[in-house]
């Protein structure tokens, strides 16, 4: 395993992040017993970054989360090993998680309040890296910074990153950082992969403007990227809206799919290794539910893709052109 830092800072982590957010969900997820087996052949892969959030892991009739999946990794921490002391763990703060007002969102009491039940649920001194899990419009920088200096100095967090902002958000917290003397964003967790590349217009040159490590999520786009085509037309069940997606692209699918086929590797290691390519790209997060998606994810590790097959893959998935203003100007 190659290790990389993350985005500026000397802190190093796998070039895959475990996604979490499959675990304990109601129905749908990941059971605990297969949570734990799945995490403990992360480690054996190497894999030293987990992903998580205190909002995963929603019961069917809930209206907020219940920390459900935090609570799973906890448990699996707690079971000793040096699990959390192989582990670099992110966590983050924003959605809602109870019906009294101060319950979600980035005011400093939500933010101290959310800390220390993450920890508590997670089992751990410490978060390793901290995240805004969306921008929060109403409350100040310098009060959201101050929080987050509080809980440094306690000892409770050691880097700051955001999920969801836009290039201008990254732009502003940092500089906003650097009047008051603090480190500031170190990782930005976007929604990016071959069917959805907006971020390369103003996300992507922030991030490596002011030095932030990108955590890609839905790599595979909800499982379109997959091999999704193959799989419906075998008569797998799916999604209604992912079906909806797979019709409206069915033609690009046909194609990508065959492209993968002649290059002899799986549509899910084509997709992997097309972010890994990016220089930019830190670790893109995969969400498998059973170890074999966790072994065949570490194995687009080692697919290079030609520069001829990365041509025709911006080809079949157009991005925007670039960067701004270029992509939309001159």
């Amino acid at each position: 395993m190659d290790y990389v830092h993350l985005g500026r800072t000397g802190l190093v982590v796998s070039p895959l992040c475990l996604g979490t957010m499959n675990f304990g969900w109601e129905h749908m997820g990941t059971e605990e017993p297969e949570s734990f087996a799945i995490m403990d052949r992360a480690l054996e892969h190497g894999i030293n970054f987990f992903d998580t959030a205190n909002v995963y892991g929603w019961r069917d009739d809930a209206e907020q989360g219940d920390g459900i999946t935090e609570g799973i990794l906890g448990r699996w921490f707690a079971q000793g090993g040096d699990r959390r002391e192989r582990v670099v763990l992110a966590t983050k703060v924003y959605s809602g998680m109870g019906e009294w007002p101060n319950e979600s969102h980035l005011s400093a009491l939500n933010i101290r309040r959310a800390c220390d039940e993450s920890l508590r649920r997670l089992q751990t001194d410490h978060i390793d890296l901290y995240q805004f899990h969306h921008v929060d419009r109403d409350s100040p920088w310098d009060e959201i910074w101050q929080a987050m200096e509080t809980l440094v100095q306690a000892g409770k967090i050691l880097y700051v990153g955001s999920s969801n902002f836009a290039g201008w958000h990254i732009a502003e917290a940092n500089e906003r950082a650097r009047d008051r003397h603090f480190l500031g964003l170190v990782s930005e967790q976007c929604k990016y992969n071959l069917t959805v590349r907006e971020v390369e217009l103003e996300v992507l040159p922030a991030c490596e403007r002011y030095g932030l490590g990108v955590i890609p999520y839905s790599p595979l786009a909800f499982g379109i990227l997959g091999g999704a085509l193959q799989k419906a037309d075998r008569g797998r069940r799916t999604g209604s809206g992912t079906m909806e997606e797979i019709e409206k692209r069915r033609g690009q699918l046909e194609a990508y799919e065959k492209l993968c086929a002649d290059l002899g590797q799986p549509p899910s290691r084509i997709a992997l290794a097309w972010l890994l390519s990016n220089p930019v790209v830190t670790s893109p997060i995969i969400g498998p539910r059973t170890g074999e998606q966790l072994d065949d994810a570490v194995a687009a590790l080692d697919v290079t893709l030609a520069d001829e097959t990365l041509a025709e893959l911006d080809r079949l998935f157009p991005g925007p052109g670039g960067p701004g203003p270029e992509a939309w100007a001159w």
